[in-house]
């Protein structure tokens, strides 16, 4: 039995001032670079997520477009 399709699990080490390193095979998948800014969700039911930059771009876009329809 293989892994799900487009499923991944790595593992990170936190440092003593909070900060983890992303795997490089994780980097280079979602395109991640140095100087990125990401966007960590937190629930304290279901954990921590950082998703993809697209998936950001659509929230903000939500987002603002809400704010001037309502606006």
């Amino acid at each position: 039995m293989g892994k799900p399709m487009g499923k991944y699990a790595w593992t990170a080490t936190v440092g003593e001032k909070g900060q983890i390193v992303i795997p490089k095979q994780a980097r280079e998948l979602f395109d991640i670079a140095p100087g990125d800014t990401l966007v960590i969700l937190g629930d304290t039911k279901r954990g921590l997520a950082i998703p993809p930059k697209s998936m950001f771009a659509n929230f903000a876009h939500a987002v603002f477009k809400t704010e001037l329809e309502e606006g």
